[in-house]
């Protein structure tokens, strides 16, 4: 497969495409609710504003969290200027919508109300605002007691911008800069994602003109952009140079994406690059003619079960999680695997396995799926690749034991309202006793 199919196949693939009319619907709906409530006007769809990464166009079919201002009648102001104005305000929001939506998940956040439909998976984040003349807004903030101003405008004004003088590739990267971090659970949030991506076009052109058959280099330099970057706890927002939060760092794995790529480009129309850009991109990346066939194919569902999250729920990674394996032996103390392999320690065949989460982010309900993939010419002789997504053994615990040689996979997915929103892997390499 030529280089600007795979990538022309990644860009389709990552369109929001159909679910572009059920979140106008669902916008449409919020909107004439509070119009009616606020402005006593009925089917109005005016005083709004999409923002986010759907209000920047950089948002992938994943998305699930869709963001929107509800622009408020600025006669408004005085009766909600005291300190218990701001939470006033959204519980306003919240009851006008909770009458609408009787059965839906309806609450007041910090500074949203957050509004989480039961089908799709969307969850509304509405921020009611009053518009200033110079195109900002004021939101209300229950933590600081207070209205803070938010720049969303100038922010969609420079994604376009920089798209335009890139010949669109300033989306193109975006959108799949998202499919990386929903592939290799990379918790950064969508505005640091737009933010890098325009900080990596204003210090390089080389691609302002770049088909998709250079998309292969633009992926390698922009994955070494990142690996480079500083740590920092928060990144000035293109346009709106306002502080937007750094939820974990993702250095380390942008230069496991960045090595990926420069094999990938080594191996440029053979089978294997295809794979390795599947790891960095996720399923998105399409798989060859040959190698769609042979899915296709009776013997090979018979022998290969591997299953992908994407296909059982929507993945969009807005939490992070850590994984690690307890490795223990008759008669031995019990040893870590992620320090056994940064100190050198093999893991042999007939050890005790314990899986399990380490930290994890997301808040409460959520709940835990694993996969457990066995690579290697000696799990396809037995017919023991697995791969299927398969529950904890007890909760945060997946117990397994290194049966034979091969390279093995472990994820571990946080699943939380239908939506994956953390998962991590652990590689786990098992050589035979007689190899140590």
């Amino acid at each position: 497969m030529e280089t600007y199919e795979i990538f022309d196949g990644l860009l389709t693939n990552l369109k929001v495409g159909d679910k572009v009319a059920t979140i106008r619907t669902r916008h449409d709906e919020i909107t004439k609710a509070l119009n009616k409530n606020f402005r006593a006007k009925d089917g109005c769809i005016e005083y709004r504003l999409m923002i986010g990464s759907f209000g920047r166009h950089t948002a992938i079919k994943a998305i699930s969290d869709l963001d929107m201002i509800f622009i408020l009648p600025s006669s408004l102001r005085d009766a909600y200027s005291d300190d218990n104005g701001p939470r006033r305000m959204l519980e306003r929001v919240r009851d006008t919508l909770t009458a609408r939506y009787p059965n839906t998940d309806i609450r007041v956040d910090q500074c949203v109300v957050r509004v989480q439909f039961a089908t799709n998976a969307f969850k509304f984040e509405v921020q009611p605002a009053f518009e200033n003349t110079d195109g900002t807004f004021d939101y209300p903030d229950t933590k600081a007691q207070g209205w803070k101003t938010t720049k969303p405008r100038a922010e969609i004004k420079a994604t376009k911008d920089c798209n335009d003088r890139t010949s669109t590739n300033m989306r193109h990267l975006a959108r799949m800069t998202r499919a990386w971090k929903n592939a290799n659970g990379v918790n950064i949030g969508g505005l640091v994602i737009d933010t890098l991506v325009h900080s990596f076009f204003d210090q390089t052109s080389d691609y302002d003109t770049a088909n998709t058959a250079s998309f292969d280099l633009m992926s390698r330099d922009f994955f070494a952009f990142l690996m480079d970057e500083p740590d920092q706890d928060y990144y000035l927002a293109l346009g709106s140079r306002q502080r937007v939060h750094v939820k974990a760092k993702f250095q380390a794995k942008a230069k496991r994406a960045h090595k990926r790529c420069v094999d990938a480009i080594d191996d440029a129309g053979k089978t294997a690059a295809v794979k390795k850009w599947r790891e960095i991109f996720g399923v998105s990346v399409p798989l060859t003619t040959a190698d769609s066939v042979l899915a296709a194919s009776a013997s090979y569902a018979e022998t290969h079960t591997e299953e992908f999250i994407e296909g059982r729920y929507l993945v969009d990674i807005t939490e992070s999680v850590t994984i690690d394996c307890e490795v223990t032996q008759d008669g031995w103390r019990p040893l870590w695997l992620r320090a056994m392999r940064r100190i050198g320690i093999p893991l042999a065949a007939g050890k005790h396995l314990k899986f399990q989460v380490t930290n994890c982010t997301a808040t409460q309900p959520y709940t835990f799926k694993w996969k457990v993939l066995n690579r290697g010419p000696e799990a396809e002789r037995r017919h023991m690749i697995r791969g299927q997504i398969i529950d904890s053994t007890q909760p945060g615990i997946r117990t397994e034991t290194s049966s034979f040689r091969g390279e093995h996979i472990v994820e571990c997915y946080v699943i939380q309202d239908g939506t994956v929103v953390a998962r991590d892997r652990i590689d786990v390499p098992i050589i035979t006793n007689n190899e140590m």
